[in-house]
């Protein structure tokens, strides 16, 4: 599922910190601690459900919009709704991907419930679905009743904090095939099929494509715009927000106070921060290694719940093997600029059916949580 957290990481590259004044300033402008506080909270709520909520808002998400909103109700169920102003219209026009960030909320909220020997009844879009071409509305994602001392724990809860998509770029070294292997088990769940490739041809195609679905979007000015306008920019503005794509570090904060990085300047091609924000994405896209991807007949709305929920386990079978993930998912979207490079990507590995996700598994050094809103910002009783 895409972010452009990282996006501009390297536009620091061209400016140049002062040594006598860097070790106070570096200091200030790290990235937030308090924007990551729900990762450091989860697990502490007292009452049962909100306990399991805790949990699945870590769950990952189409450029971090946390788009979800929960209902108690009684004293052992609760429904999931869509707060429809976190949607991503110029990217995920039907939304797709937001419906697959709810299947991975509610796979992480099932995780959180058997871990107390909860059992989880989940009834996927309870009053209808909407259009595969339409968009969501007000009616409910899903609805779900605990069952308690029906179930055991499932040993992939155990990685659900060491889960972070990582945009780095990786190391130069191939993943085992034995992990593949691990992965397809893990994914191949819910009616949805894995399927995976090391460093061979196939990987080298999609080592293109994914760069050029990516330049693709930044330079579709509509598309990059909704990019922009999620962008925080410093640590202040990231634990003020606490969603989107968070881009902190010191350099881009000299950037920002210089005035070389802004969002006026991000959006316009002829920019050095946008040429530079652009170039920084080369290294990552051949980087990879290895990738993995997750198909199904993508003939109903419940099949993209179900592969949000694959792919909240394969996420977590990556961190137990000391693997990193990250999403490609530029050219699987449903705008009219990248028709020709969905088709060539399902030409590619699509086998007749619904590429629903494609992303780039491998190693890399460890990075910080995405920031998340917390408990009370998905709280609708």
């Amino acid at each position: 599922m895409t972010s452009r957290r990282g996006v501009l990481k390297l536009i620091g590259g061209g400016v140049v910190l002062a040594a006598a004044s860097a070790g106070g300033f570096i200091a200030l402008n790290q990235p937030s601690v308090a924007a990551r506080e729900a990762w450091r909270l989860a697990g502490q709520e007292t009452e049962y459900r909100r306990r399991f909520l805790s949990y699945a808002l870590l769950a990952p998400n189409p450029h971090n919009r946390q788009p979800w909103l929960v209902e108690l109700e009684g004293g052992d169920a609760l429904t999931l709704y869509v707060d429809l102003e976190r949607r991503l219209p110029a990217t995920d026009p039907f939304d797709r991907q937001i419906i697959i960030g709810c299947g991975a909320f509610l796979e992480l909220l099932r995780l959180a419930a058997a871990e107390e020997g909860y059992d989880t009844e989940i009834s996927s879009f309870p009053e209808g679905a909407p259009a595969l071409d339409g968009r969501l509305d007000a009616r409910p994602v899903a609805h779900v009743r605990f069952i308690p001392d029906k179930v055991k724990a499932d040993p992939l809860f155990a990685y659900v904090l060491n889960r972070h998509t990582n945009r780095e770029v990786y190391e130069p070294r191939d993943v085992e095939p034995e992990k593949l292997a691990a992965l397809i088990a893990a994914g191949s769940v819910y009616g949805v099929t894995v399927r995976t490739c090391g460093n061979d041809q196939t990987a080298e195609r999609l080592r293109d494509l994914t760069w050029r679905g990516h330049e693709r979007e930044s330079t579709t000015a509509y598309t990059m715009q909704e990019s922009i306008d999620l962008m925080r920019i410093g640590p202040a503005e990231t634990n003020l927000y606490r969603d989107g794509i968070s881009l902190e570090s010191p350099f881009l904060a000299l950037g920002k106070l210089v005035g070389a990085v802004s969002k006026e300047a991000l959006a316009d091609p002829a920019s050095a921060a946008f040429k530079q924000g652009l170039d920084m994405y080369r290294p990552m896209a051949a980087s990879a290694r290895a990738f993995v991807w997750m198909l199904n007949d993508g003939a109903s709305r419940e099949g993209q719940i179900d592969a949000g929920r694959a792919y909240m386990r394969l996420t977590l079978e990556t961190a137990a093997h000391g693997l990193v993930v990250h999403p490609w998912s530029q050219a699987l979207q449903e705008y009219p600029e990248i028709a020709d490079l969905y088709r060539d990507l399902h030409e590619l590995v699509g086998d007749g059916q619904r590429l629903q996700m494609l992303v780039r598994v491998g190693y890399a050094k460890p990075v910080v949580p995405a920031p998340r809103r917390g408990l009370e910002a998905h709280m609708l009783s």
